[in-house]
This record gives structure tokens, C-alpha cells and sequence, in this order.
């Protein structure tokens, strides 16, 4: 499919809300699950289905905050825009998230739990570059930002899944 350079706003929201959120969120749930439960199936099994999952929510999220700003002639984006973005959010989301299968597919729990971390890092440190590009600054303090957000998102979760195992065994 083309894009017409007209989208390229909705093409360039989608891709970096969705690959944030994306890998964000698989971090935290595959650091959480595993924490949990040690599980390959559940840890698999969850990302397939937060792939879809989220990537829905995300994407109508996206949506109905596109919509909102239609009200009272704040209309920055027509429906067509605005549907762009939601294809696009979802793709991003559900496509980006689905990447953490192969590791956990692949490797021995433990040792793809640490893999997925480092592709995450790897995904966001290459998104941050491309926005500072954009932005004309320096991607150090990006990167800082969404690395730190990262990390600690992920530390949440696996304490949050330690304290689950224990409560539930």
C-alpha cells in the first residue's frame, strides 16, 4: 500500500505510538508473567492475545482522542486521517508486540526473557533516534527518557508478578 505523502503525520503517529506502547507494555507483561509463573505457555500465550488485545485498545484509544478534538471547530485531522491512524496504531501495536513472540519461541525461558529486554531497548533506542532526526535535537535525552520509562515498567511488573506467586502458591 502507498502513502500518499499527504499521511505521512498519521503513518509517523501510528508507528511511534504503537511501537512504544507495544514494546512498553510486552516488557512489562513478559517480565511480569514470567516473574509470575515460569511459564513459556503463558508467557506465548499472553503476548498473542495482548498483541490483539492491546493493539484494539490502543488503537481505539487513539481514535476517540482523534475524534474529541473534532468537537467545539478543533478539528485537526478529517475521518479519513483519522482512520489512518487507527489502521496504522493497530499495526504498529499488534505487529511490534508479536516480534516478542520469536525469542520466547526460540530460546529457553530465562535466557529469551533477557533477549526480549534487549530488543525492546534495541527497538525504542531506534525510535528515538528517528524522532530526534525530526525534531533536529540530540537523542541522548529521548532515549534517557524512554529507556528509564522502560526499565521501570518492567521492574514494576516482575515485583508485581514475584508478589502474585507468592500470594497465589
Amino acid at each position: 500500500m502507498k502513502i500518499n505523502q499527504k499521511y505521512s503525520h498519521q503513518l509517523i503517529t501510528g508507528v511511534s505510538f504503537g511501537l512504544t506502547s507495544g514494546v512498553i507494555t510486552a516488557l512489562g507483561m513478559i517480565v511480569g508473567l514470567h516473574s509470575a509463573t515460569s511459564s513459556r505457555l503463558a508467557v506465548a500465550a499472553g503476548i498473542i492475545i495482548m498483541a490483539i488485545a492491546d493493539g484494539l485498545a490502543d488503537a481505539a484509544g487513539l481514535h476517540i482522542s482523534e475524534e474529541s478534538e473534532q468537537e467545539k471547530g478543533m478539528a485537526k485531522h478529517n475521518s479519513r486521517e483519522i482512520w489512518l491512524t487507527t489502521f496504522f496504531t493497530f499495526l504498529s501495536v499488534a505487529g511490534f508486540i508479536l516480534t516478542f513472540s520469536i525469542p520466547i519461541l526460540i530460546f529457553p525461558l530465562n535466557i529469551a526473557v533477557f533477549v526480549a529486554v534487549g530488543w525492546g531497548m534495541l527497538l525504542l533506542i531506534l525510535l528515538n533516534i528517528c524522532i530526534a532526526k525530526i525534531k533536529k535535537e540530540r537523542p541522548i535525552k529521548l532515549i534517557f527518557e524512554h529507556v528509564f520509562l522502560a526499565l521501570f515498567v518492567i521492574a514494576v511488573s516482575y515485583y508485581i508478578g514475584d508478589l502474585i506467586a507468592r500470594w497465589v502458591r
